[in-house]
């Protein structure tokens, strides 16, 4: 059982409460998941650059040649923005020195952590950031150890990230087919495997929308997923969707709960349409660059 939440600003309105609201609806879902947590919010890039967002070694600094690109300290976390052509480089020196990257993308920065939802929220001080559009995942571990690796959201290809609920029965085959296609896993959790699989349908030129729906035909299981990407916002339940979910709109918000109640704080949400996802159905909004 683990809690899931998403935001996406359909218009600028709620852009500088991005965050406020975000926390809000993670902390609501903290009995679904007290063992740890995490988000990814969306706010602004630069062309030719990419943001990574890197957790160093347990009780070490960052490398010093990180110094070079003025990271931004968040919590145990910190945000370096790169030259594109420079990102492989720095990435893999990164990995050399033990630092976790965490979370790589133009828009999308993504921290996560042990502990209590509301602990996570104040150590990054989400409260205090702005954005289009972010996902959150309060986590209860039933199949792998707590630890921050495992917690969610994962990224796996620039500026995707997903969050889940359920279980996938086919991910330990469906790894080795995307590890031999160029798709990098830096842990044993089968929603690692989820994200991989929708970066190698994008790298295919597929849009959100067509991964999420040919995910239907080749994950197993029982799933709801939240996904999000540069401009994009889906969510989407198997086809038995056991899992609970609950969405609304506003004319300036979609948003995303396991529970109504990490809905129930929301603006507008007293006139918002609500109604639960369908199974086996896309759902999927996309705002202009």
């Amino acid at each position: 059982m683990c809690g899931i939440v998403g935001l996406f600003a359909k218009t600028p309105k709620y852009e500088g409460r991005l965050g406020t609201l975000l926390a809000g609806m993670l902390e609501t879902m903290s009995e679904r998941g007290p063992d740890s947590a995490g988000f990814a919010v969306y706010s602004g890039g630069d062309d030719g650059m990419l943001k990574l967002t890197v957790r160093p070694a347990d009780a070490e600094p960052l490398p010093a040649f990180a110094e070079t690109y003025a990271p931004r300290r968040c919590g145990s976390h910190a945000v370096l923005t790169v030259p594109l052509d420079e990102s492989e480089t720095v990435i893999a020196a990164l990995n050399e020195a033990g630092a976790a990257v965490v979370g790589i993308g133009k828009r999308m920065e993504l921290y996560k952590g042990i502990g209590l939802p509301a602990a996570v929220a104040e150590e990054f001080d989400l409260s205090r950031m702005t954005g289009t559009h972010g996902l959150g995942h309060t986590r209860m571990a039933t199949e792998s150890a707590v630890t921050t690796d495992g917690a969610h959201p994962f990224n796996t290809g620039p500026d995707l990230c997903l969050v889940h609920n359920g279980s996938l029965s086919n991910h330990a085959s469906l790894r080795r087919r995307l590890r031999s296609e160029g798709i990098a896993f830096q842990t044993d959790n089968d929603s690692e495997v989820a994200a991989g699989y929708l970066t190698w349908c994008l790298n295919r030129g597929m849009s959100l929308k067509q991964a999420l729906d040919r995910a239907l035909e080749d994950l197993d299981g029982f799933f709801t997923f939240v996904v999000g990407t540069e401009s994009g916002f889906g969510v989407l339940r198997d086809a038995i969707a056991c899992k609970p979910a609950v969405m609304a709109e506003t004319g300036d918000l979609i948003a995303f709960g396991s529970e109504y109640r990490a809905l129930a704080g929301l603006p507008g949400i007293d006139t918002a349409r609500v109604w639960e996802p369908e199974p086996a159905t896309v759902y999927f909004w996309e705002r202009a660059a």
